[in-house]
C-alpha cells in the first residue's frame, strides 16, 4: 500500500503507519472480521512473528481511529493497481453490493461497484456509489481505473446495458457481452422476437452442483441491423434448464444477451463460458465477503471504515486468488493457524 498516506496525526502516535497496514491485511488473510480479531491476531497469535519485524501490538482502537480516517478511494486505487500488475487480464466482470451492516446499524449507506479479473478472481477496481445515486453513474469511472482495456471483454447485468455504456467501451477498445431483460423492454422484446426456434443450438453443456443438474443451451446469431443498441454484433439465447437430482420437472429460464464480439470471436460456447464467468463476482467475491468475512454483520461502522474493511477483505481475496488458492476457506484457515502464512502471502518474508 506504498502511496497511501497516514490520516493520524504525528503528535502522540506509537505504532507506525506501515506496521498497522501489515497488521489489517495480515490479519483479514488470517480471517479476521472485527477490530478485536485483528487486534487479537497481532497480540496472541502472530506476536513472536511480528516482533521479529520490529512490529508492536496496537490495541483495537487504534486500528478503529486509523480504519475511519483513511482515503478509502486511493486506497482502492493502489490495490487495484497491484492486481492490474499481477494479473494478464482479458475479462472483467462488473457488479455491485450493499455493506448491510453499515447501514443496520444506523450508519450511513455503504454500496460498492466493483469489477474482477474473470480469470484469476481479483478484484481489479471498486468505486463508492454515494447516497441517492445507483450504479449506472459509476460504471465510466469505475473503469477508468483500468489502464488498459484493448481488447477486454467486460460483462455486466442488466442494469448496465445503457447506450452510453456500448459506446464507452468501444472508445476504449473493449468488448462487451450484457444482459439484456425487461429494464430495457424495447430491446429485450427485439431480442426475444428473433428467430430463435430456426437457429441451430451453439453450445450445449450439462453439470451437476449442489444437488441438481444443470443443462445450458446457448444461440447466437449476428445482428446485420434492426437492432437498435450500439456496437452490438451479436444477440444469444440462453436456456438453463435445473431439477434436483432424481427429479423429472425441469425449472426453465431464458436471458438474453447482446455483445460487440462478432460470430468468429464470440463463439456459443465462449459467450456461455464469460456469462457463467460473470457470476463469479457474486459467488466468488460478494458471497465469500459474507459468508467467509461476515461482512454483512460486521459492527464496524464508523467513518470509512466499513468501506475500507470491505477494500481489505477484496485485497485478502485478490492476494489469495493470486496465489491459486480455490477453497479460500482452507486458505483462511491455514493463514490464521501458521502466522508466517499470513506474513508470506503478503510478501514480508520468504521463510
Amino acid at each position: 500500500m506504498c502511496g497511501l498516506p497516514d490520516p493520524r496525526k504525528k503528535r502522540g502516535v506509537r505504532h507506525r503507519f506501515a506496521h498497522l497496514l501489515v497488521i489489517m491485511v495480515c490479519s483479514v488473510l488470517a480471517g479476521a472480521t472485527s477490530l478485536v480479531e485483528m487486534a487479537e491476531w497481532a497480540a496472541d497469535t502472530a506476536r513472536d512473528q511480528l516482533a521479529v519485524l520490529g512490529i508492536g501490538t496496537p490495541h483495537a482502537t487504534t486500528l478503529g481511529r486509523v480504519l475511519e480516517r483513511l482515503d478509502a478511494d486511493l486506497l482502492d486505487r493502489l490495490a487495484g493497481s497491484w492486481v492490474q500488475a499481477a494479473a494478464t487480464v482479458t475479462a472483467v466482470a462488473i457488479d455491485g453490493k450493499e455493506v448491510r451492516g453499515a447501514k443496520n446499524g444506523g450508519g450511513t449507506r455503504v454500496h460498492l461497484l466493483s469489477g474482477i479479473d474473470q480469470g484469476t478472481g481479483a478484484v481489479l477496481m471498486q468505486q463508492n456509489v454515494a447516497e441517492k445515486h445507483n450504479e449506472i453513474t459509476y460504471f465510466k469511472p469505475l473503469l477508468e481505473g483500468v489502464k488498459e482495456l484493448t481488447g477486454v471483454i467486460v460483462t455486466a447485468d442488466a442494469l448496465h446495458t445503457q447506450r452510453e455504456h456500448a459506446v464507452y467501451l468501444h472508445g476504449r477498445g473493449a468488448h462487451f457481452v450484457l444482459t439484456v431483460k425487461a429494464n430495457q423492454p424495447k430491446l429485450h422484446d427485439q431480442l426475444r422476437s428473433l428467430p430463435w426456434n430456426r437457429i441451430r443450438s451453439g453450445s450445449k453443456t450439462l453439470e451437476t452442483a449442489n444437488g441438481r443438474e444443470i443443462e445450458r443451451t446457448i444461440k447466437c446469431v449476428g445482428l446485420a441491423g434492426g437492432i437498435n443498441f450500439p456496437h452490438a454484433a451479436q444477440a444469444g439465447q440462453i436456456t438453463r434448464k435445473s431439477r434436483p437430482i432424481g427429479a423429472r420437472k425441469w425449472n426453465t429460464e431464458t436471458v438474453y444477451i447482446v455483445t460487440s464480439l462478432k460470430p468468429a470471436a464470440g463463439k456459443p460456447a465462449h459467450i456461455g463460458a464469460l456469462v457463467r464467468g460473470h457470476w463469479a463476482i457474486e459467488n466468488g467475491l460478494h458471497w465469500r465477503r459474507d459468508v467467509l468475512y461476515r461482512e454483512d454483520h460486521s459492527q464496524v461502522r464508523r467513518g470509512n471504515a466499513p468501506r475500507v474493511m470491505a477494500s481489505l477483505r477484496n485485497t485478502a481475496i485478490s492476494i489469495l486468488r493470486l496465489e491459486g488458492e480455490t477453497n479460500l476457506a482452507k486458505a483462511t484457515r491455514a493463514a490464521r493457524n501458521y502466522p508466517l502464512r499470513a506474513l508470506k502471502l503478503a510478501g514480508l518474508t520468504t521463510s
